[in-house]
């Protein structure tokens, strides 16, 4: 009888790291997508889910069998060559009685009958485990000395395959496939067994295994607020270690501990770090917003003592680890900042372009620089200096080996414990920044100054030794440090020249990344770009948005339009001008060796008419001439100011009068003075035009 049924795959072993569970779970549906596509199998809903010993996957509504089907190969004439028929009789494996002859031509036919989706499965699930990639994975036992052994994250120990409530018998590297799971390994070490798909979540609930990780995910997150409400305080949320807890275990419990206040000296940062880094805590804030003296873990079992031992024995792991951060912290201290610095020289920062003293170096004077000329406004020269010589002086500290991740950070702290100005220590602390699309953009001049000059060392010097990105390879986040610089020149309107050439073009490049991610045309971005010689991001910023601005009007759509034809008849007749059409002509030949002074003057001014005046000049002619007149020098004076919407709304006065020049004007006249005359009024719109932006690169 036809039906469908759920299937169920459990795919256990030693744990498997929390990091790899995200991508085992889409890898494993994928795969297993792929086998039942390749078998005319289409399933229902499928669920994916996995706990730090098993990847599961429940696929529903699997028909009990896949449909017969009826393949037709068409193939030579039956009067073809024997060697025709015999290549086709190889191609499909029959022989010449079991071809089917119609009107002359034959036809391989065959019927490939329904299968019974069970064995379909027990093909499937083999394959899928030889087919897995893990980010590293392991071959174990006799096999493993073999290449064409199984691998898995861990030690593959056990499968379950059900369908409906018929085992699906397949063998992996001696592991059979069964109906029987484990549980937790303490609270229920014992085998259970699984009935099939539809019991399958139930039974591991109540041997304490919750399978559904987004489940476990929502308890630990809502539990570890909650035991920190009691106490009075409040959680700092931490989404990545929510997620990297419930793949460490199978039966969450949210605890809260404390630890010795005294260590609250050490910068918060810090104490975080150590404890989301090395120990997976979260840590506590209190009402007024500052870190606590608590943290709070997440067992693995439910604690006949409340998870008090548990507790103790977190608190003293994470008391020696903040034991260690305040003895960096404390042996930091003793050290200057520019003592510190003094060791950048024995830090190589590119074989190319020297130490990080010498980076530092460059960066110090760049950032003197941009406070002297004015261009990060409000920046005291010598102190953004100084920010810049101590910038990266903790690099070299304890607590940066320890955790790099504070690089910065710790200069900061490090600057304000021995006495700099708060602006230096800023600078110090925020220099990095931004580092990615969420990250804050540095608005203190002296910040803005060291942080700008870092990132424009870098970018200028990878440069100038040849060291660009190219295609997704970016060995020293070039990409990263253009699209920084952009963005606190963005913000904080600085009118800075970028530079020329390849540097440009690479700015030029992460600017249209950027404005495009901002919702702005790409071919608006090419139109402003395509004028050239634009090497200011605020005027250039400032240009694409009124662009943006008027061609969204009427009048801008419809100018587009009018540029656009004006400028097919251009490419068509290939008009280079009237001075290019009278050389190639000819006319000037015959008087070109005139001595008479008084002659040549004649036939000067007759060329200088030629060129300029319009024979029998018609209205619309006339009327696109004399708004030509007006709109030229109004936007060529607005683009020189910078005001770049007059300069929209003076092209804006030129959509009428091209309109109506198309309506009325024919532009291929047989007269060719006025061919020429209407082909250079048309030139003189198009140039208008590329005043403000190249609208060729406009879509529409």
């Amino acid at each position: 009888m036809d039906g469908v049924s759920d299937f169920l795959l459990e795919l256990r072993s030693e744990e498997i790291p929390a990091r790899m569970q995200a991508g085992a779970r889409a890898e494993l549906e994928k795969l297993f997508r792929q086998q039942m596509q390749a078998a005319g199998v289409t399933p229902g809903a499928i669920t994916v889910w996995s706990t730090p010993r098993r990847l599961a996957l429940i696929a529903c509504d699997l028909p009990d069998a896949t449909e017969a089907v009826r393949e037709e190969t068409k193939g030579p004439r039956a009067s073809a060559p024997p060697q025709a028929l015999e290549g086709f009789l190889r191609k499909t494996g029959l022989t010449r009685e079991q071809l089917e002859d119609r009107d002359g031509v034959l036809f391989a036919v065959i019927e490939k009958p329904g299968r019974a989706v069970k064995a379909v499965l027990a093909e499937a699930v083999p394959a899928i485990i030889r087919a897995f990639s893990w980010p590293k994975s392991m071959r174990w036992g006799a096999a493993s000395q073999s290449t064409e052994s199984p691998r898995w994250v861990r030690p593959l120990s056990g499968i379950v395959a059900i369908l409906g409530e018929e085992l699906v018998e397949c063998e992996v590297a001696g592991v059979p496939s069964g109906y029987a799971t484990v549980g937790h390994r303490f609270h229920h070490p014992g085998a259970i067994t699984i009935g099939g798909a539809h019991d399958y979540t139930a039974k591991l609930r109540a041997c304490h295994v919750l399978v559904d990780h987004a489940e476990r995910e929502a308890l630990i997150r809502d539990g570890a607020a909650r035991v920190a409400a009691e106490a009075g305080l409040v959680l700092v949320a931490d989404e990545g270690l929510v997620v990297e807890n419930a793949g460490l275990t199978e039966w969450p419990v949210p605890l809260l501990g404390r630890f010795d206040s005294a260590f609250l000296q050490v910068p918060p940062e810090v104490i975080q770090l150590t404890a989301r880094v090395n120990q997976k805590y979260f840590v506590c804030q209190d009402a007024a917003g500052k870190l606590a003296d608590a943290f709070v873990c997440t067992a693995n079992i439910e604690a006949s003592d409340g998870g008090a031992a548990i507790v103790d024995g977190n608190r003293k792991v994470l008391a020696a680890r903040l034991s260690d951060a305040r003895f960096f912290w404390d042996q930091d201290r003793k050290v200057p900042l520019a003592q510190q610095a003094d060791k950048l020289g024995r830090i190589t920062f590119h074989e190319k372009l020297g130490t990080v003293a010498d980076k530092v170096e460059r960066v110090a004077k760049l950032a003197r620089w941009l406070a002297e000329e004015g261009i990060v406004p409000g920046a005291d020269p010598s102190l953004a200096e100084q920010a810049a010589r101590l910038a990266k002086a903790d690099l070299v500290t304890e607590m940066v080996g320890e955790f790099p991740e504070l690089q910065g950070l710790m200069g900061g702290y490090y600057a304000r414990a021995e006495g700099l100005p708060d602006a230096v220590a800023d600078a110090i602390r925020d220099h990095y920044k931004p580092v990615g699309q969420a990250d804050e953009v540095p608005a203190a001049p002296l910040t803005i100054a060291v942080a700008l000059a870092d990132k424009l060392d870098t970018l200028r010097s990878f440069f100038a030794i040849d060291e660009k990105p190219t295609g997704s390879k970016d060995p020293f986040a070039l990409r990263r440090a253009a699209l920084g610089a952009i963005r606190i020149v963005q913000a904080n309107a600085l009118r800075l020249s970028i530079g020329e050439g390849d540097l440009l073009a690479f700015f030029a490049d992460r600017l249209k990344v950027q404005q495009r991610e901002a919702g702005v045309r790409h071919d608006l971005i090419d139109a402003v770009f395509a004028l050239g010689g634009e090497d200011d991001i605020v005027r250039l910023l400032n240009r694409v948005e009124a662009l943006q601005s008027f061609i969204g009007t009427e009048d801008g759509a419809n100018l587009l339009a009018g540029y656009k034809r004006a400028a097919n008849i251009l490419k068509k007749e290939d008009w280079q001008g009237v001075d290019a059409e009278i050389a190639q002509t000819g006319e000037e030949d015959p008087l070109a060796m005139v001595d008479d002074p008084d002659l040549k003057a004649v036939v000067d001014a007759r060329m200088a008419e030629r060129r300029t005046t319009a024979v029998d000049r018609e209205p619309a002619e006339a009327a696109l001439a004399e708004a030509l007149d007006a709109a030229e020098p109004e936007a060529e004076q607005a683009v020189a100011a910078e005001d770049f919407a007059a300069a929209m709304a003076a092209l804006a006065t030129l959509r009428a009068p091209i309109d109506r020049f198309f309506d009325e004007v024919t532009v291929n006249d047989p007269d060719r003075n006025k061919r020429s005359a209407r082909l250079e009024l048309l030139a003189r719109f198009r140039a208008a035009v590329h005043n403000v932006a190249d609208f060729g690169r406009i879509e529409g």
